[in-house]
């Protein structure tokens, strides 16, 4: 995937607009949307902004890291990441209360949600594995 589909796919996950980036980065929409489109790259302090902004690291756009993988704990199997990945993608609305959450603390909830789940993960193995030895 190119730097710019990055860049696009985890601002639209994070409910930005193009035009709420290229006021925080003090660029016209039209020229972020250039970096969108690979038609322009962004200098290396625009990437690091790009990066922050959109909570990845430049690696990760620039293509020589996956966000994924720096998540997942070195005891998880294939099918813990495939379950991992499953929960991120369900894009429904979030609601707190009845009322639909912002989008910021939606990634607040996210990054919780991702230690509770690999935690949770790690507690199922240890019971498994003494279930086992116990038998």
């Amino acid at each position: 995937m190119a730097m710019g589909a990055r860049i696009k796919q985890l601002r639209t996950q994070r409910g930005l607009t193009q035009q709420e980036i290229a006021e925080q980065l003090g660029m016209g929409r039209s020229n972020f949307g250039h970096i969108e489109n690979d038609r322009v790259v962004p200098t290396s302090e625009d990437l690091q902004k790009i990066a922050d902004i959109l909570h990845t690291t430049a690696d990760y756009l620039l293509g020589r890291r996956d966000a994924f993988a720096e998540q997942v704990p070195d005891w998880a199997t294939a099918k813990d990441k495939r379950d991992f990945k499953k929960m991120l993608e369900e894009d429904g609305e979030v609601m707190f209360d009845g009322v639909p959450m912002s989008q910021g603390d939606r990634q607040r909830v996210m990054d919780v949600l991702t230690g509770l789940f690999w935690e949770a993960k790690q507690m199922n193995k240890r019971a498994k594995t003494t279930d086992h030895t116990e038998g």
